[in-house]
C-alpha cells in the first residue's frame, strides 16, 4: 500500500527519499529500500536499530529521542508510521507530528498506518498482545485531526486490510471497501503544502 499511495500521488518513488517514523527493526526496508533513492529510519530503541542496520545496511538509520527528529527543515520527500502511533503518549502526538511537518520537503507526505479499533478482530488481536499493551488506538478522525493540527492539506484517511492484500489486485479490490470501516487497518494521508 505505502508504494501504491506514493506512486499514485506524489510520483515514481526511485526520484524519491523516504523516512521511516518509528522503524523499530525495520521489517518494511527490505521491500522500500529496492523502490527510493533513500531510505531512513528512526527510532527510540538503539537496540531495535542495531538489529535493523545489521539486516539492512543500505538504509541509514538514527536514534532519536522521540520528539526532535535528526534532520534538516525540509530534507525529505515522504514520511511513514506503520502501527507507531498507539505507541507514542497521547500528549507526545502533536509535537512529532508537527517534526514530520518540518522535515518534510513542500509537496511531501506523511502516511500513518494504524490498527483500525472499530475492527472487533482487530482489537481482539491487539488486546491479546503483550507489545501492545500500553496501546491507546486512534481513529481515523483523530489521526487526521492531528495531521491538520500540525499543518498538513489534503488529509484523507482510508480503511485497509478488508481482504487479504496480497499483490496489487487483491489491493484493487480492497480498495472497494476503502471508506467503509470493515478493515482490519486504517491509513491517512496528508500533504505538506
Amino acid at each position: 500500500y505505502l508504494i501504491d499511495i506514493i506512486s499514485d500521488s506524489i510520483g515514481h518513488p526511485a526520484d524519491l527519499s523516504i523516512l521511516d517514523v518509528g522503524c523499530g527493526v525495520g521489517n518494511y526496508h527490505p521491500r522500500v529500500s529496492s523502490e527510493f533513492k533513500k531510505v531512513y529510519g528512526v527510532d527510540i530503541s538503539a537496540e531495535s536499530l542495531a538489529v535493523a542496520a545489521k539486516r539492512n545496511p543500505n538504509v541509514h538509520y538514527s536514534h532519536y529521542n522521540g520528539t526532535s527528529l535528526p534532520f534538516p527543515d525540509q530534507s525529505i520527500d515522504v514520511a511513514f508510521a506503520v502501527c507507531v502511533y498507539h505507541h507514542i503518549p497521547v500528549g507526545l502526538r502533536p509535537a512529532i507530528t508537527r517534526e514530520v511537518w518540518r522535515v518534510l520537503r513542500p509537496g511531501g507526505m506523511f502516511i500513518i498506518f494504524e490498527h483500525n479499533p472499530a475492527n472487533p478482530l482487530t482489537m481482539r488481536v491487539v488486546n491479546s498482545c503483550p507489545f501492545d499493551a500500553d496501546a491507546v488506538l486512534l481513529r481515523p478522525k483523530e489521526t487526521e485531526k492531528l495531521m491538520e493540527d500540525a499543518g498538513f492539506s489534503a488529509i484523507h484517511s482510508r480503511h485497509i486490510l478488508s481482504v487479504p492484500a496480497a499483490g496489487r489486485l487483491l489491493r484493487n479490490v480492497d480498495r472497494i471497501f476503502a471508506r467503509l470501516p470493515f478493515g482490519a487497518q486504517f491509513y491517512t494521508a496528508g500533504r505538506r503544502q
